[in-house]
């Protein structure tokens, strides 16, 4: 049942966790293409679909530390100080991710689709800029929980595998 468990714990995060550390990555620049011409349509495509990327695959990653968690259970570490950090981690990367990004994402492409539509009220402004430079910094701060975290997984501190 571990290897079985380690198994979707190790596809969940690869095929949720990359995607939306892509995605979030990309979205910053191409948020910034698209307000430097908001007559381009395909820009804003563009950002659309790196923020339903961002969102949907936030919602999937949910499974990544269920079954770490239920890896970890049936190994009996769950009291190991690595995998506690890495619990902290994860619950920092997961507040980052859908406090932070997703919904500066969000408000971004609101933003531009207003503009797009005619409905925005004026011109798009240095704010907008501003806001996918704190976007960067926010997933950054996403990318780099997660990345910590992988290292915990491989070495393990303690792990008696040798790693």
């Amino acid at each position: 049942m571990t290897k079985f468990l380690l198994t979707l714990h190790l596809l969940a995060a690869i095929l949720a966790i990359g995607p939306v550390a892509v995605a979030a990555s990309m979205f910053p620049p191409a948020a910034r293409r698209a307000l430097a011409a908001p007559d381009d349509a395909q820009a804003l495509a563009s950002v659309r679909l790196l923020f339903r990327i961002s969102r949907v695959y936030a919602a999937v990653g949910v499974t990544v530390p269920v079954f770490g968690l239920a890896t970890a259970s049936t190994m009996h570490i769950l009291g190991d100080t690595w995998i506690i950090v890495s619990i902290v981690l994860t619950t920092l990367a997961a507040l980052a991710l859908n406090a932070l990004v997703v919904p500066g994402q969000e408000a971004i492409v609101t933003e531009l689709d207003a503009a797009a539509t005619g409905a925005q009220t004026g011109p798009v402004t240095a704010v907008d800029a501003r806001q996918t430079v704190r976007l960067a910094m926010f997933t950054g701060v996403f990318n780099l929980l997660w990345a910590v975290v992988t290292v915990l997984m491989i070495l393990r501190p303690g792990s008696t595998t040798g790693g």
